[in-house]
């Protein structure tokens, strides 16, 4: 019987913020491209994103009632190993109902009870580790995966060095080529041609500290001649809504059409999460990485400076951004040379078949589980 005649099932976990979900997709995206009558199953964490995000795209998920661990002492903490428990019971139960072929976790809190009972039932598993500095959990999980996709170099400090595939991070496909869409994009969010454009990222859920920063230095970033697309993020738009449609600036909660927003900047300030990273690399424009400080062995910082190093991009740390932001973008703004020479640089280190590699190591988990 020819393999791609076979219904397989997927079933894939990813979630929590933007970063870990739309890797999931779009690694759904290509299994359903080559396998069109595959079965596919996504697990989340109840109450997160992903339980919107998922099925707006297409796919199924369930969600297991599982949180992480909080700084400081909290209800939820006392809660979280009843949570572990339960989790891990669901999907124990999930995967005895649906029998997945080959499991594959892209990062956030379902991904390991999830990825934990696939090798419990001996189900191959795949673990797509985007961040320079892997957390826990996956170096938990990559005792016992199959094959470890990652992004960057060195780490078989972590994992099994045979198990490793430097793949890159998967992104959305729409990113390709967006030096032919600079016209539309502009158009699309009204913007004047011939005027410097500015896009804020700070994650799906928004970035106190990047808000703060944006809002003081508004009226500095009007005597530069810019104009700005701010991506608040969800928890801010009630906020900063006030300064939308004013001094050139327009503020979103989220943009729904990244390659149009990508396509229209000229210099873009973000964190340093790996699929924004990963998609910035894509997108060959120069950045101002502003990484969190507030992420688990602070591996944005590690993210930004593996780019950084190569003379990619610039970074401000949070706490040097009132004494150096004005200074550093006044040159950055003033230089079209070095924003060519960093746009250059970033999209040397641009993995642009991510997701097809990907998907091909699942392949060989198919073979292997045949």
């Amino acid at each position: 019987m020819n393999r791609k005649s076979i219904k397989y099932k997927f079933i894939l976990s990813g979630g929590g913020t933007g970063g870990h979900i739309y890797p999931a997709i779009a690694i759904a995206n290509e299994l359903k491209s080559r396998f069109p009558d595959a079965d596919f199953l996504f697990v989340g964490a109840k109450d997160r994103m992903e339980m919107e995000k998922v099925p707006e795209a297409g796919y199924a998920i369930k969600g297991l009632w599982i949180s992480g661990i909080q700084r400081k002492l909290t209800l939820k903490n006392a809660m979280f190993p009843f949570k572990v428990i339960s989790s891990l019971w669901d999907a124990r139960k999930i995967i005895k109902s649906f029998k997945p072929d080959v499991a594959i976790g892209t990062g956030g809190f379902a991904s390991g009870p999830l990825l934990q009972m696939a090798a419990y039932k001996n189900i191959p598993s795949l673990i797509q580790e985007q961040n320079s500095y892997p957390g826990i959990t996956n170096k938990l999980l990559s005792k016992k995966a199959k094959k470890i996709c990652v992004a960057y170099d060195g780490l078989e400090r972590f994992f099994p060095k045979d198990r490793i595939r430097k793949t890159g991070n998967p992104v959305r496909q729409g990113l390709l080529n967006i030096e032919t869409k600079t016209v539309e994009a502009k158009n699309f969010f009204n913007l004047k041609h011939g005027k410097h454009t500015l896009l804020v990222l700070g994650g799906s859920l928004g970035s106190k500290r990047i808000n703060e920063l944006i809002e003081n230095k508004l009226d500095f970033l009007d005597t530069k001649n810019i104009q700005i697309i701010w991506q608040c993020g969800k928890l801010y738009y009630q906020q900063y809504k006030i300064y939308n449609n004013t001094n050139n600036v327009q503020v979103h909660e989220f943009l729904n059409n990244m390659d149009f927003a990508y396509a229209a900047a000229d210099i873009v300030i973000s964190r340093a999460g790996a699929s924004s990273v990963s998609e910035l690399c894509i997108v060959g424009k120069p950045v101002l990485f502003i990484p969190s400080p507030n992420v688990a062995e602070d591996h944005q910082t590690k993210n930004a400076m593996a780019v950084v190093k190569n003379d990619a991009a610039l970074l401000i740390k949070e706490s040097d951004l009132d004494v150096d932001f004005e200074n550093k973008f006044s040159q950055l703004i003033a230089s079209p040379e070095r924003q060519k020479q960093l746009g250059d640089n970033i999209k040397k280190l641009a993995l642009v078949n991510a997701t097809r590699d990907i998907a091909d190591e699942v392949e060989k988990l198919l073979k292997i589980k045949q």
